[in-house]
Order: structure tokens, then sequence, then C-alpha cells
């Protein structure tokens, strides 16, 4: 139930505690320097009342506190809390004893994709086709060795050939994702194929867009 996570909920205080011109403002100047209040007021040009009133909301959530100061311990400095706004990212941690991913002929998305993971993560990883080519395409073994890749292109497989119950199956193209069964268990990304007009910016633009997905999904996956 989304009502009793309780991470879920400290993250929507936060993000209500932000949806506010104002209370950004205050945190962009608090990201680079802790400020007193009279300090505050003067760098985000505002009157002293509604600085005290988006003081207490972002105290409130937890994003800010005070500290008093060492030398005239009558002034106060105002601190960002670093923690909080880190909570903004979800977290969500996943166990899988491997990855494999899918795209229509193994030949090249796919593949990439496996050297990509291999660079990020230690989870096991593996590629596969639902409609696999004879051959990996040459394109994908140029932009590897262009990127650095250490591409290891295997012949083409069948997903029945390779995937079991226990892996993470990632569906790189639209076409494996729509042959795939709505109810088999699944992550979609919808990366276009560089095999189209096999040029070098296609696949290059490909090995891009793996990357940064696999930057984001590799922290959070982890095996049992």
């Amino acid at each position: 139930m989304i009502e009793s996570n309780p991470d879920l909920a400290r993250r929507v205080q936060i993000h209500a505690a932000l949806a506010d011109a104002g209370r950004l403002s205050i945190v962009d100047r608090l990201l680079s320097a802790d400020a007193s209040p009279s300090e505050l007021q003067a760098a985000v040009s505002m009157p002293s009342n509604l600085v005290a009133h988006h003081l207490r909301v972002l105290e409130g959530a937890g994003i800010v506190r005070r500290t008093r100061s060492e030398g005239d311990r009558r002034r106060t400095y105002l601190q960002l809390i670093p923690d909080a706004l880190e909570q903004m990212v979800p977290t969500a941690r996943a166990h899988a004893d491997r990855v494999v991913f899918v795209c229509s002929q193994n030949s090249a998305r796919s593949q990439l994709a496996v050297a990509v993971w291999e660079r990020h993560s230690s989870v096991p990883a593996a590629s596969a086709g639902t409609h696999p080519a004879a051959a990996v395409h040459p394109g994908a073994v140029a932009a590897a060795h262009r990127h650095g890749l250490p591409m290891k292109p295997h012949t083409p497989r069948h997903l029945a050939d390779v995937v079991s119950p226990t892996d993470l199956v990632i569906a790189v193209c639209d076409n494996a994702h729509e042959e795939l069964p709505a109810d088999s268990p699944r992550l979609h990304w919808s990366i276009p194929d560089p095999a189209k007009d096999s040029a070098d910016a296609s696949f290059d633009r490909t090995v891009s867009d793996i990357t940064d997905r696999i930057n984001r999904l590799a922290p959070t996956l982890h095996t049992p």
C-alpha cells in the first residue's frame, strides 16, 4: 500500500516543502554555503516575515536546520541537510541472479548492453533475441571498439534458450517488448534500432542511451 510506505511518505513531504519558488531559492542559496537569517533574507531579496515562514516549512520537513554560532552565541546559521535532498531520488532495490538483455535480433542493442553492463556491475549478464539474426551486426562491434567496451560478441540466441525464472529480463527494443507476453515480468527500454541506417552515429547514440540507463539501474540491482 502506498499509504503505508514510510520512505514514499517522506519523499512526498520533501517534495511538498520544495513546491514553492521562494523555498527553492532558499535551498539553492544554502546549497553552496550556510547563512544567518538576515544574510539569507538579503541574498534572496525577500521580506523577513516571508523568509521566516519558508524556513519554518523547510525545518518542519527536515530539509534545513539551525546551528548556533561558536562566536556570537546570539546568532544562528541555517544549514541544508543533504540527506533530505538525496531522499528525493528513488532508491528501490532489486535482486536477480542475472540480467538478460533482449532485442529482436540479438545482434546489436542487447549485445552492446551486456558490454556496458559488465563495466558497471558485478551482476552477471547475458543477451538474447526474439528472432535471432545469423551474426552480430558489424556496426555494434565497431561501436564497442570506439567506446572501449570489452564486448565479446556471441552467436545470437533465442530468449527461450537463455532466460531462466530468476533472471531480470530487460527488453531493449519495442518489438521485443511487444512480442513478449503481457504478464511476463520485465523492464522495457525503448531504444531505437541503430541497424536501420547502420550509421556510426546511430550506434554511438545507442551506446550513450544504454549507458545512461545502466548508470541508473546498476547501483540498485544486486544478486540475492
